[in-house]
């Protein structure tokens, strides 16, 4: 064990007192607990949002099973010309239509956004080096020079 090291309470493992490996395990345990919870979060908002489109349909199919039945019941027609069948179906072509061109807007941006991150991961090696690089040159520069 070095002398920045000292012995957990907590694990019995070996833990550093250097600033920086601190920072780097702790923000480890941060990523590797966020990645656990990452997949939990998404199923539960998932099959939340899917209990909330079938609740949405069955509130919908029920409130027009039971308008039917008292018109029905009514004795009134419920028969409506040819020309309002078709604008109510053309209507809904054209949403459906609409809410796919949206969801394919939508998946393109987050696809677009994913690959931008990831090319930023991609390329973030490559600015610390260049950075290292440069700030290695200005301390050179103003580096004394000793005389042997």
């Amino acid at each position: 064990m070095s002398k920045t090291e000292v012995l957990s309470e907590k694990t019995n493992k070996p833990e550093t007192k250097e600033i920086y490996s601190v920072y780097r395990q702790n923000v480890n345990r941060y990523f590797e607990e966020a990645e656990k919870s990452m997949v939990q979060c998404m199923e539960a908002a998932s099959s939340l949002q899917q209990e909330f489109v079938l609740a949405c349909k069955n509130a919908i199919d029920n409130t027009v099973a039971f308008q039917q039945e008292v018109v029905t019941k009514s004795g009134l027609g419920s028969n409506i010309p040819q020309s309002y069948l078709k604008s109510i179906n053309d209507a809904s072509d054209e949403f459906v239509k609409a809410v796919s061109l949206q969801n394919k807007a939508v998946i393109t941006a987050i696809d677009a956004t994913r690959q931008n991150i990831k090319t930023f991961n991609d390329n973030l090696k490559t600015f610390t080096t260049m950075d290292t690089g440069t700030m290695s040159s200005w301390f050179s520069a103003w580096k004394p020079v000793r005389n042997p």
